[in-house]
């Protein structure tokens, strides 16, 4: 599986590869004679390895070798009773023809849906299917990899699809897992040039040989069991995601959901996993030498590695039903109209046209909107339909509020997002009409395990499986010196090449940082949306997506109340117009006029800024005589420690407004 170390000195995010984009644009042309043929002479090399029919033989020597025995000879493959699995089958049976019935649980706290994961594969019992874009080897890794073999081998077929991008890139353990049982199958999306690991030469071919199709990435995140209940969401297999790692945690959300609804998920699923892109690991070309070496590859110490701590006590949780039944099943709710929207793997074949079939439904349900729409994306970055649509709603005589939760650069991995979210903020506010709050970095009400983390922020209030999950303590921002952000693999890579990872913002205060991650949207209280889409450019035309929807008012207005926390002053800055002087029409036009530059943004004196609201005053809105009195400024990127890459996100403002289809 690919080294943690490793994936930061491969790939690079848009913020290391786009801080230089002039430089590059301006060489390209004097070169591109010559990197085209460098890039011909890898893309030739690359493909040059292995013929077919050696990928074939080293499948069927890979498919020959897996044992076949299991370890239980009963039907339902010795699985664990669980609460949660029981709730398919109450589903089956409390839906008619014309009413199904589906139970649905929003899953808020990281280590809940770690619980929730493993529960389920505990508790299958004929087949597993896992989609996920990164599947990082650290502790979660190790978990849910060592659950889906231990699932395979009592009985039940596991399938688990990886996105090449993050996926598990060691060739070893890739040989060693496609000979490692009968019952457990793998293989990874869109392989560049046909192989796990991808050098930086190979990133070099990939960019400039075939950039759209590097940059087509499978982003469902989901997990199918039997095909009666699943669980889908932002969250991939990272200990970030899950409020297990010291220097950065995931806001994020899942939903379970049991009912008939899970036959959408279950086809979106096949068909990903049919589909041509889809390469078993057996046949990709740097695995399949080993498999036809004379003797078998080693066994990756992974496999054999003792579990930590923290993995043996979310075990034993997993086997307490009555922890299981209060955390998921009790807070379950039945919903009648629910469905899975997911962008077919064909949607990637087309010519560059905004959206699929995920994008279009998307759009679609938030044109319906009458009195709000409430969405939380981590990227505010939109494209032209995107801003049609929300600039003819706001247009309306009667106009929906529009609120959006979203990251600030002091939260984000994703520097040159927030650069463009900066770069157009005045057009999100005043054209679009969007109220916009951005996460602090050390937001302390939010569902995030401190203890679970590890971190120096961790207190001794506790946390873990066997308690409720608590919430980030003020303790988690404190006055100290910066540390220095670690490099972590992140979904906002854009711009694979050479030779940087993703790294936050170096921020004045430290702690666990908090970057949110989340991406719902809650239409007029009622409709309910948690997935994969970011509504961002990526979302709309590079990578596939999947989301669930739910007409429910009940589970609505819960979402949409985890949303309107998260937004609360204590967690989020108000960004929102400046204080008028009597120069504000003049720097309003030229802002206006600087914004729609695509190069040579510099003007300093932005429509917005970020607001921290005055302790003892209410959060009044910017039209209220009151908010220069209950708000007071804290600039445009609060907490943000000036450095090279806080520059960077000025050059990227200035320079950057031709990245924005790829962030």
């Amino acid at each position: 599986m690919r080294r943690r170390a490793s994936e930061h000195t491969e790939v690079a995010t848009p913020s290391a590869a786009t801080a230089s984009a002039a430089g590059v644009a301006a060489r390209t042309a004097s070169h591109r004679p010559a990197l085209l043929i460098v890039a011909l002479l890898l893309v030739l090399t690359a493909c040059s390895s292995l013929r077919p029919r050696d990928l074939e033989r080293a499948q069927a020597l890979a498919v020959a070798a897996r044992p076949t025995t299991v370890d239980c000879a009963r039907t339902d493959a010795c699985a664990q009773d669980s609460p949660l699995y029981d709730l398919a089958a109450r589903a089956e049976r409390e839906s008619t023809p014309t009413t199904p019935v589906n139970y649905i649980d929003i899953v808020e706290s990281g280590q809940d849906s770690l619980l929730a994961r493993i529960n389920l594969i505990r508790a299958a019992r004929r087949r597993i299917d896992l989609q996920t874009f990164i599947f990082s080897q650290d502790d979660t890794g190790y978990l849910v990899l060592d659950e889906l073999l231990a699932a395979a081998r009592r009985g039940v077929q596991v399938h688990l699809l990886v996105d090449q991008l993050f996926a598990p890139s060691d060739p070893t353990l890739l040989a060693t897992l496609a000979r490692v049982h009968g019952n457990f199958h793998m293989r990874l999306y869109n392989p560049t040039f046909g192989r796990a690991h991808t050098s930086p030469a190979g990133y070099v071919a990939a960019i400039g040989c075939c950039f759209r199709r590097f940059n087509q990435r499978m982003h469902i995140k989901q997990m199918v069991i039997d095909g009666r209940i699943g669980i889908t969401g932002g969250r991939n297999i990272d200990d970030r995601y899950y409020d297990w790692n010291p220097d950065l945690a995931y806001r994020d959300r899942d939903a379970i959901v049991a009912g008939p609804a899970v036959a959408d998920m279950q086809h979106a699923f096949d068909a990903f996993w049919n589909a041509p892109r889809s390469v078993p690991i057996a046949r990709l070309k740097d695995v399949a030498p080993l498999l036809l070496g004379s003797s078998p590859p080693p066994r990756p110490a992974l496999l054999d590695r003792p579990p930590a701590p923290r993995v043996q006590a979310l075990r034993a949780a997993v086997a307490d039903p009555a922890l299981i039944a209060e955390r998921f099943v009790a807070p379950a709710r039945a919903v009648s109209i629910v469905r899975f929207i997911a962008d077919s793997p064909d949607k990637q074949d087309r010519l560059p046209v905004e959206g699929g079939r995920a994008t279009a439904d998307l759009r679609g349900l938030i044109e319906t909107a009458r009195n709000s729409v409430v969405m939380q994306t981590p990227y505010l970055v939109l494209t032209r339909g995107a801003r049609r649509m929300f600039r003819a709603m706001h247009k309306r005589a009667q106009p929906p509020t529009v609120i959006v939760s979203t990251n600030s650069l002091a939260s984000t991995d994703a520097l040159p997002v927030a650069a463009l979210a900066y770069k157009y903020s005045r057009r999100n506010l005043r054209d679009l009409g969007f109220q916009i709050h951005q996460l602090k970095p050390f937001a302390p009400n939010l569902p995030v395990d401190l203890a679970a983390t590890q971190s120096g922020a961790a207190t001794a209030a506790g946390g873990g499986l066997a308690a409720t999950p608590t919430a980030a303590t003020a303790a988690s921002g404190t006055a100290a010196p910066a540390r220095k952000p670690a490099k972590v693999p992140s979904e906002s890579v854009r711009f694979p090449a050479l030779g940087m990872g993703s790294k936050p913002a170096p921020l004045r205060t430290s702690g666990l940082r908090i970057s949110l991650h989340a991406k719902s949207i809650v239409v007029d209280g009622h409709i309910g949306i948690i997935g994969s889409h970011n509504f961002d450019p990526r979302s709309d035309n590079y990578n596939t997506e999947g989301v669930l929807v739910f007409d429910d008012p009940v589970l609505a207005q819960r979402l949409q109340a985890a949303i309107e926390a998260d937004i609360a002053p204590d967690n989020s800055w108000l960004t929102a117009r400046r204080r008028r002087t009597p120069f504000t029409p003049l720097t309003g036009r030229i802002d206006r006029l600087f914004e729609n530059l695509p190069v040579f943004d510099f003007w300093p004196f932005r429509y917005s800024t970020n607001y921290e609201l005055v302790p003892g005053c209410e959060p009044v809105p910017r039209n209220d005589p009151r908010f220069d009195t209950c708000w007071t400024s804290v600039g445009d990127f609060p907490d943000v420690r000036m450095s090279p890459r806080s520059i960077i996100v000025r050059v990227l403002t200035a320079f950057g407004a031709g990245l924005a289809p790829i962030l």
